[in-house]
Parts: structure tokens; C-alpha cells; sequence
């Protein structure tokens, strides 16, 4: 993809104007069916919004535990000081005004073969069951990492309290200190999201803290933009000079096996134990606990799915999308866990009426915010293929931000990417 075509497409992205489908079938075939949709993050909210727009007759309900959902894309900047965590809220009024019944509540069971959801608020009979239960943790794979110490050790890969915390942790750090970050093994959400946030916390120790550095202590030998990252942090932090503000070391032997809370401390498999000033430790993670709970997971601990429709091969008429489900080359991301819930939609309003999902495209685009007025992005385009066994790249298609650009390409890309967020939250949430 050219420079110039690139650059439409993500005007197009950020105007939230592609919505890459089939079609949005004729309104209203009188299906009069009951869809409950579990998680009201990115993936469930999207997937609400437009199945109801594909068959207004359907009975859609949106069970979520929380009356607000953070975002986790943009919440990195919380803690370089540059965005507020309250920037991040939404609730469920705009998919109320749409018809949707919203059921604030916590799902304790889905009855597969009674096709029944089971929930604090009473129970919920479906035709079709959409599952958007997102990420846990393997926090048995670091000897002395818990749940509940996250709380004091927190990996603030949901954002909310965490990121606070984090935050907060950051700001009572003495100039001089050492933030360390644990990145975590493939596949996670988000790729690009722990160097992004390494990017934003050096951004804050640029500002206020001179005398402090980011530490990256990461399993994988590469990872999603990694020249378009350490050209960044070249510019921005000294990165590979001896006054480096960000250090970036990988490899088996620096995965991270053991947690020593007290000391915030860590010791890798190589036998090296790194105290921090600040320790964000981002564990190995796994589909979220409702999808293990209803059997929909398989030995990878994700949700292996037909690709044509996104329902479970495991367990009939349930489909699972977002970051839980096995979707590649897709990524476990926000905007491809929306692209994955318009077209579960449109196959499911297909399916209560007899008819066959059609052939459907996907799409990803991923801003990274480097350092002020200086942002990296990444394209891609996908499609189901011709069996509808497998979502293939599109060839010659999508790409990244340029080396070596003029660094009003990197502005203009911040710019994007605050258009992105805005309008792509308004299409999922409105």
C-alpha cells in the first residue's frame, strides 16, 4: 500500500466509516429470536449494536457485570500523565436507546444443552448465544505470582484500578529508579501494547524524572513494530547509547520465572534476579474464565471457532469472539475484536433465518503513541477464504507507518489516532 492510499485508509478508519462485510442484510425478516450477548466490552457492545441493525425483530440482551467499561487501547496514556483514566469510561445508554436490553449482572453458568444463561439477575433462554469473555492469566507460569498480587504488583492489562495504580506507583518512585517491565509470551492482547507503554512511561520519566529508565524484560527475541518502535525511541530516549532511558533485552533466558513481591523483585530463567523501583509484571494469559467454565476452550486455553460464523466447534449454537476466540493471522486486539463481532452478527442473523453466513472481511488498524507528537501505526486487511476454513491476508494490502518519516507523518498520526478513538468508541458503544 502506497503512502498516499495508506493515509485515506486511515482517515477512513478514524472517521469510522469501513465497516468491511458482506452486506448488512434486509431489515426485519421476522426472526422474533432471543440472542443473549455475555461481555459487554469492545467485542459484545459491537456485536449487540449491529445485530440489532441487521434484524431489529431480534431479541437482543447484553448481560455485562459492570455498569462501565475502561478501555484498554489509549489507556497507556494514563501513565505518562496524558490522558485521565475517567477519558476511558463508557456505559450502556446508547445501546439502550437502540433496543438493547442491558441486564447489569454476572453470569454464573450458560446451559448449553438447555440453551439457557444463567446469571445473578435470573436466568436467560437463547436461540443463539454470543460469548465475548476476553483474557485471564497463568499467573502459575511466574512461582509466586497470585491474583491478589496483582493488586500490589499490578499488570494493568485491563484497564481500570490497576492502570491507577500503576500510575500512582510511578509517581512515588524516586528520580533515578528503574521501571520494569515483564512483557509478556505470544499470543496476548495487543500486541504492540507493552512497547507503547514502555514508550509512555520514558515519555514521563523525560518529563519529571531524568535520572530514571525503562526496563523491558521480554521472552520474545521480536515483536509487532519493533523498527518503527526503536527508531522512535532512538529519537526520543537515547535508546541503544549509554544514557539509554529505555533498554530492551529478550530472550528464553530472560523469561521471567519467579516473583519475589516483597522486594519487587524478578528472576529469570537464566538465573539473573532485577529489583525495580516499579514492577509491572504482564503474565502469560489465557481466554477468560466463563469460556473455560463452559467448555468452550481447548488444550491452547483459547476458543477454537468456525471462522465463517464464530461459533464454537465445541459447543452448538454458542459463538465466541473478541480476544478469546483462535482467529488468525487476526490479531487479539480491540479493532479486530469489532471487526470479528459485525461479522459474527450478520452470521447470526443469517442463521435464525435459514440462511448460510456470507463471506466476509476483516480489518486491524493499531495506533502506537510513541512519545509527544509522535505516533506509529499498522494496517491490515483480511478475508474469509473461499472454503470459509481460514481468514487469509489480503495480498498487497494494508502495511505500516514509513521509516525515516518527516516528523510530521508521526504528528499527523497522533492526530489520527485520537480521531480513531473517538469515533471508533462511538461506534461501538452508540
Amino acid at each position: 500500500m502506497t503512502t498516499t492510499s495508506r493515509r485515506h485508509f486511515l482517515k477512513t478508519l478514524g472517521a469510522g466509516g469501513l465497516v468491511l462485510l458482506s452486506g448488512i442484510p434486509a431489515r426485519s425478516w421476522g426472526a422474533n429470536a432471543n440472542v443473549v450477548i455475555i461481555g459487554g466490552g469492545t467485542g459484545g457492545a459491537t456485536a449487540a449494536k449491529y445485530l440489532k441493525l441487521a434484524d431489529p425483530s431480534i431479541n437482543v440482551t447484553l448481560i455485562e457485570k459492570n455498569a462501565y467499561y475502561y478501555t484498554c487501547y489509549m489507556s497507556n496514556e494514563v501513565l505518562s500523565g496524558g490522558r485521565s483514566l475517567d477519558s476511558l469510561k463508557f456505559g450502556y445508554e446508547g445501546l439502550q436507546k437502540r433496543g438493547i436490553n442491558v441486564v447489569q449482572a454476572e453470569v454464573t453458568a450458560i446451559d448449553a444443552a438447555g440453551k439457557l444463561v444463567k446469571t445473578s439477575a435470573g436466568d436467560f433462554p437463547y436461540d443463539r448465544c454470543i460469548v465475548a469473555p476476553g483474557i485471564d492469566y497463568r499467573y502459575e507460569t511466574v512461582e509466586g505470582y497470585r491474583a491478589d498480587i496483582a493488586e500490589q504488583i499490578p499488570h494493568a492489562w485491563k484497564a481500570g484500578e490497576q492502570t491507577s495504580l500503576l500510575r500512582s506507583q510511578l509517581e512515588a518512585m524516586p528520580d533515578g529508579g528503574t521501571f520494569v517491565m515483564v512483557a509478556p509470551p505470544n499470543p496476548y492482547r495487543c500486541p504492540p501494547a507493552p512497547y507503547e507503554r514502555a514508550s509512555q512511561v520514558a515519555s514521563y520519566f523525560k518529563k519529571h524524572k531524568p535520572r530514571s529508565k525503562v526496563l523491558i524484560l521480554d521472552p520474545k527475541t521480536s515483536f509487532t513494530k519493533q523498527a518503527l518502535f526503536e527508531e522512535g525511541w532512538m529519537k526520543l530516549y537515547g535508546y541503544g547509547s549509554s544514557n539509554a532511558m529505555i533498554e530492551w533485552v529478550s530472550g528464553s533466558n530472560h523469561t521471567v520465572v519467579r516473583l519475589d513481591a516483597a522486594n519487587r523483585a524478578v528472576t529469570t530463567v537464566g538465573g539473573q534476579t532485577i529489583s525495580a523501583g516499579v514492577l509491572n509484571l504482564i503474565p502469560a494469559q489465557k481466554a477468560g474464565a466463563l469460556a473455560f467454565a463452559a467448555g468452550l476452550t481447548d488444550a491452547s486455553g483459547w476458543c477454537p471457532v468456525a471462522l465463517s460464523s464464530f461459533e464454537s466447534t465445541l459447543r452448538e449454537n454458542i459463538h465466541v469472539i473478541g480476544d478469546a476466540c483462535i482467529a488468525s493471522p487476526l490479531p487479539k486486539s480491540g479493532f479486530a475484536a469489532n471487526s470479528e463481532a459485525k461479522a459474527c452478527a450478520l452470521a447470526v442473523a443469517a442463521l435464525l433465518n435459514g440462511r448460510e453466513p456470507g463471506r466476509t472481511s476483516f480489518a486491524n488498524g493499531c495506533y502506537s503513541l510513541v512519545g509527544d507528537d509522535y505516533a506509529i501505526s499498522i494496517v491490515g486487511i483480511y478475508r474469509l477464504s473461499a472454503d470459509g476454513l481460514t481468514i487469509e491476508t489480503v495480498p498487497n494490502s494494508g502495511g505500516m507507518s514509513p521509516l525515516a518519516a518527516a516528523e510530521e507523518e508521526r504528528l499527523i498520526d497522533v492526530q489520527y489516532a485520537y480521531s480513531w478513538y473517538n469515533n471508533f468508541t462511538r461506534d461501538v458503544f452508540f
